[in-house]
């Protein structure tokens, strides 16, 4: 499924559907030790991913990003559920979430700001890409199951 060029056409990486790409990508969620995998329980079949990173105990903030999806489940509810899952289960340890997202990755901002995130600043992300900080904070959040 990550082997589709059309998942990563906006993303900064977007050769990651390149085998050796994506196997550098999976090398690093997995040593990361905050990636999830997502799993549509009707067919049990792997439909993406989505990691923590950068958690940060003395600002009370970690990252939540790395999120990608099977195309066939674009549009509907399943990234709002899996980032729901992920800010209330954060919450239970940080104060803010933050979202890395390229400039160039319309997509992604739209999901961002679609789950309540707040654009509060520009910076780079790890590869040094131009990127707009978002950042959910626990006070402001309201669960929307």
């Amino acid at each position: 499924m990550a082997s589709d060029p059309l998942i990563w056409e906006q993303h900064p990486a977007n050769n990651r559907h390149e085998k050796n790409v994506f196997e550098k990508f999976f090398e690093d969620a997995i040593n990361s030790g905050g990636a999830l995998v997502a799993i549509d329980l009707g067919n049990n079949k792997i439909i993406g991913s989505s990691r923590y990173h950068g958690y940060n105990q003395d600002k009370g903030e970690v990252e939540i990003g790395w999120t990608f999806l099977a195309r066939s489940y674009w549009g509907g509810t399943y990234n709002h559920e899996m980032k729901r899952l992920m800010l209330e289960h954060a919450f239970k340890f940080v104060n803010s979430v933050i979202f890395v997202v390229g400039v160039q990755n319309i997509r992604s901002q739209r999901a961002v700001l679609k789950i309540g995130g707040k654009q509060v600043c520009t910076g780079t992300d790890d590869g040094g890409n131009e990127s707009f900080i978002y950042q959910i904070l626990k006070s402001g959040y309201v669960t929307k199951k």
